[in-house]
């Protein structure tokens, strides 16, 4: 008889498996809460590399040419020997392709700039994709 009652015994019972099941959703959580956040760190860092990178060859289109890229001819200027006036002296293709942002929208930019009058204006729109918002990253301070 003893060993029939052990072999009742042997198995887990619903609140145990219920309490592991709720021990490792909340440590799931806790890793997710964790992790979230250097999503956003993460992308704040490749706007950052790339701003970097597009304003870096910018400097190098004007110090070739005189001038910097049109608004009209943008940052394609960097990858394809712009048409439009004022046309280049000295061109040749500084970028591979024009880095997307983090949420897959073209960088936006402007010259002469809004923010940046003598410059131009270089930047992300952000997580709202709407230029012009409070979120945007780009050549200027955060207000």
């Amino acid at each position: 008889m003893q060993r029939s009652a052990l072999k009742l015994r042997s198995g887990f019972t619903l609140i145990e498996i219920m309490m592991v099941v709720m021990i490792i959703g909340l440590l799931a959580g806790v890793a997710a809460y964790t992790l979230g956040d250097n999503l956003g760190v993460a992308k704040d860092t490749k706007i950052k590399s790339d701003l970097q990178t597009m304003q870096t060859q910018l400097m190098v289109y004007e110090s070739m040419n005189g001038f910097p890229p049109s608004s009209e001819q943008g940052l394609k200027a960097l990858v394809q020997q712009p048409s439009s006036s004022p046309a280049p002296r000295n061109w040749r293709q500084l970028l591979k392709e024009v880095p997307m942002d983090p949420w897959g929208m073209e960088y936006q930019y402007a010259a002469p700039g809004r923010r940046n009058a003598d410059g131009y204006d270089l930047f992300s729109a952000g997580k709202d994709r709407i230029p012009g918002t409070e979120d945007d990253i780009g050549n200027w301070k955060r207000q």
